[in-house]
């Protein structure tokens, strides 16, 4: 990976959209994305890897375009079987979807490495860029509520982030460990940004950040860092960011999550209806419109975010790709 240029801290929806729109804009091969495994779980004997499935699905062009999970061509064949029998049927498993994950479990077992099966997943449907667990070792989102204690999928899924929640942790952060694959991406000598996308900070960004390697990775990295705003004129475009943030009682702003982020971040992506804030951060800010609900938007956030990166770096190469950038 000696010629990744720009490294992306991704989850869920948000953080595919971005990804969508920098693999359209760049070299793919320059392109790798550390995803999220925190929301990774064991579901009817299978593992299940949702943000990673969710960058997987969006690359390929397999994604749901509405529903911010699954496939678009998806048949429910065994979800009705499921139930027939009285199986649980929560956390809905279509069946093209249901393959990858019986595949995935199948090859973990066997003693592959999360990292390794993604790769093949992504070779597979084409998508050049590499995906990349942010570790082979586990970790597990926890949530803490006024119905105590619930593991991600319970709070997310099968309660629909109902109960408030009061703190979060991470179970396994301490003592998991980067991959090759992602130690060889921060150690490009072509890396010149590193983006942390539109995700959840506090659900999808942190688990990242809860790995001491892959902070101390961050805070020793010469190449930039430039976050996009998952906030647009007090609110989030999707998910349950803004109810989160007002339970731990943090203004829902975009400029909460620069200061969430803190000395991380050289430089913020916000959006135009939030514009009038610019003046109030203390780091560089790039102003555009950031809501991607079209190939076309997630093109443009990738643009602005690529701007910012190369206004803050020694090296300017992003007009090759962004002319209007």
């Amino acid at each position: 990976m000696s010629n990744i240029r720009v490294l992306v801290l991704s989850g869920g929806v948000g953080g595919a959209k971005l990804l969508r729109g920098l693999y359209r804009v760049l070299p793919a091969n320059t392109l790798a994305a550390l995803v999220n495994t925190g929301d990774d779980f064991e579901h009817l004997g299978l593992r299940i890897s949702p943000d990673i499935d969710t960058a997987l699905y969006t690359l390929a062009g397999l994604a749901h375009p509405t529903q911010g999970w699954g496939r678009y061509d998806e048949t429910w064949n065994f979800m009705a079987a499921l139930e027939a029998v009285g199986g649980e049927t929560w956390f809905r498993l279509g069946d093209r979807d249901l393959a990858l994950h019986v595949e995935r479990t199948r090859r973990l077992r066997a003693g592959e490495t999360l990292t390794a099966v993604t790769r093949d997943f992504a070779r597979r449907f084409g998508i050049a860029a590499p995906i990349l667990p942010m570790s082979d070792d586990p970790v597990a989102t926890r949530v803490m509520t006024d119905e105590g204690e619930l593991a991600f999928q319970d709070y997310f899924v099968r309660l629909r982030c109902v109960p408030a929640v009061h703190d979060l942790g991470f179970v396994g952060a301490d003592k998991a460990r980067l991959s090759d694959a992602a130690r060889a991406a921060f150690a490009s000598p072509e890396l010149e940004a590193i983006i942390i996308a539109p995700s959840n900070p506090w659900l999808s960004i942190d688990p990242l950040l809860a790995i001491p390697e892959l902070r101390s990775a961050l805070h020793s990295t010469k190449a930039p860092i430039v976050a996009v705003t998952p906030i647009i004129a007090g609110k989030a475009v999707k998910g349950p960011t803004a109810k989160i943030m007002n339970e731990l009682e943090i203004e829902v702003s975009p400029l909460s999550v620069a200061a969430h982020y803190g000395d991380l971040v050289d430089g913020f992506v916000l959006d135009s209806s939030d514009a009038p804030l610019a003046e109030q951060f203390n780091i560089p800010v790039e102003v555009t419109d950031t809501l991607m609900t079209s190939v076309e938007d997630s093109g443009r956030v990738a643009c602005a975010a690529c701007a910012l990166a190369a206004s803050l770096s020694v090296r300017d190469r992003w007009t090759d790709y962004c002319p209007d950038g």
